[in-house]
């Protein structure tokens, strides 16, 4: 690959999962990857998987006042940002009743606050050199949802909801935005990562158990292949028209698929209703 074609990658949370995957896949295609890792030894272990084109930026995303002078100091380092993928994020399982608004509020903070305030601190850049693409890794759960992820739905719906609108703001500028929407794959996302409440009203045990225990057998065989979604990312980021969203998985797609089949039955079921609100002429 030629320095014209090289990219550099600002990638959050490369110690393990989708973001280690991303990182490798773009380090091997030869693009330089800041990655951002909140300890020293995960620091070290990312250097070493390309030396002088990996960078180490420690760093947590909820920690919005450092990010500005972090990642202007990364970019002196490696150059200016050509593609964030905000991948850093945990999912929080518990059904809301349980869960607390401090379970809450840290699932925003990681998964909403934190990917926007990266982007808040490469936009300007990005928009003096009008290019750039910033990939916001949601999840299927940010269009579909099922019981027992509440809290961690309504993140992805949210960031979902900010990248859509974000595109519209930027497209002028030539930077794009995509929503990276990805189903099952093989990660720690369901295991040693998942921040569970505990069970306390037992009225959901029949709701609740099944989902709990069929997740924790399923972790860490889940059909999705990370180094997959890593060549899909690149893919997308190649693209001369990415798209706003991309679902990733074939499990995803066929969610997907039936929820807009539900959506689609269930307004016109209704639209006499939802037409019937406007002042009479």
């Amino acid at each position: 690959m030629s320095a014209s074609t090289s990219r550099t990658f600002l990638i959050t949370g490369v110690n393990s999962g989708l973001g280690k995957a991303f990182a490798q896949e773009a380090l091997d295609a030869g693009h330089r990857v800041i990655g951002t890792v909140r300890r020293d030894a995960d620091a070290q272990a990312f250097a070493a998987f390309a030396p002088g084109r990996a960078y180490p930026l420690i760093l947590d995303v909820t920690d919005f006042r450092a990010i500005p002078a972090a990642v202007a100091d990364a970019e002196r380092s490696a150059g200016p940002v050509d593609v964030l993928v905000n991948n850093a994020g945990y999912g929080h399982e518990g059904v809301l009743e349980e869960s607390s608004l401090d379970d809450l509020q840290r699932q925003f903070a990681t998964n909403v606050f934190g990917p926007v305030a990266m982007i808040k601190a490469v936009l300007p850049g990005m928009r003096d050199r009008r290019r750039g693409h910033i990939v916001n890794v949601t999840s299927m759960g940010g269009f579909i949802t099922m019981p027992g992820i509440s809290f961690y739905c309504g993140s992805k719906f949210a960031l979902e909801g900010i990248s859509e609108a974000l595109g519209k703001e930027l497209l002028g500028f030539g930077i794009r935005v995509t929503a990276l929407a990805p189903g099952q794959f093989r990660t720690d996302w369901a295991g040693r990562s998942m921040d569970r409440t505990p069970r306390s009203i037992a009225d959901y045990d029949a709701i609740m158990d099944p989902i709990r225990t069929g997740r924790q057998a399923k972790s860490g065989n889940q059909p999705g292949d990370p180094a997959k979604a890593a060549q899909a990312l690149l893919a997308l980021v190649d693209a001369e028209e990415p798209p706003v969203r991309l679902f990733l998985g074939e499990g995803a797609l066929d969610l997907v698929e039936t929820k807009l089949g539900s959506m689609r039955a269930e307004i016109d079921l209704w639209s006499a209703l939802s037409r019937s609100t406007s002042f009479s002429s």
